[in-house]
């Protein structure tokens, strides 16, 4: 009952096995992403318009029309505020704030789904694998449901609410709005992303170095106390096979 058996053993060397591919999938690709919510209609002094800026999901970029300051959130954000990239982005979120702005007017709902000037919120995200570019797309929403998705590499759009149209036909016939967009997005987006990797991968966890993982291993072996009646070829082999694979990975 003290040493572990052949099914406890495995189990641990494939959880390490399962780690170890875990870590692999996601590749090298990262996302920037900028939540901009705009109202048409605001008393002096009111707020109208605000965005959070997000690397891989973690907040660090706060903007409100309110205070008219774009402020660092997390480690991040104020590792990057004094930089290049950070002012860049910082004037552009105003300027899109107000081209947005202008955009509302065009937008026609339901009188009975909706009281008064709707809310406009545009998700612009931008993708970067392998040194480049590798998506880019806004992801329009009214009163907080989804209407209209455009990915900015291919101008594909997906018309979700058809009392959206207002925005797709002001994009198409707007081409000085489009390319705007169009360049923030796959553009701007991405060297600002790429500007801040540059300081988001120093902060994050070093990644576990083959040296520990073959110590993890070896315990796993000398902890687990086979019997006569198991195998312990097979758990050797098996022990072989992540050890292989933690220095691949």
């Amino acid at each position: 009952q003290g040493g572990m058996s052949l099914a406890q053993t495995a189990g641990h060397l494939l959880l390490i096995l399962l780690l170890i591919e875990a870590r692999k999938t996601p590749g090298n690709a990262h996302s920037l992403c900028l939540d901009l919510t705009v109202k048409s209609q605001s008393r002096p002094g009111q707020l109208w318009c605000q965005v959070q800026g997000s690397v891989d999901t973690k907040p660090f970029l706060w903007y409100d029309s309110a205070s008219n300051k774009v402020k660092p959130l997390g480690f991040l954000g104020k590792e990057v505020n004094d930089t290049k990239a950070w002012t860049e982005i910082s004037q552009t979120l105003v300027e899109a704030g107000r081209e947005l702005r202008m955009v509302l007017p065009v937008i026609k709902l339901d009188k009975n789904e909706t009281k008064g000037p709707p809310t406009l919120q545009v998700k612009l995200c931008c993708q970067r694998e392998a040194e480049q570019c590798s998506g880019a797309s806004l992801h329009f929403s009214l009163d907080g449901q989804t209407a209209l998705l455009l990915d900015t590499m291919s101008i594909t759009w997906t018309v979700i609410d058809p009392g959206a149209t207002g925005i797709k036909e002001e994009w198409e016939n707007n081409q000085e709005l489009a390319e705007y967009f169009r360049t923030i997005s796959t553009g701007d987006c991405s060297y600002w992303l790429r500007e801040f990797l540059k300081h988001w991968e120093k902060m994050q966890l070093p990644e576990p170095t083959v040296s520990s993982n073959c110590l993890i291993v070896m315990n796993i072996m000398k902890k687990s106390g086979t019997t006569a009646g198991e195998k312990p070829a097979g758990l050797w082999l098996l022990g072989r096979f992540v050890l292989v694979r933690t220095w691949e990975s």
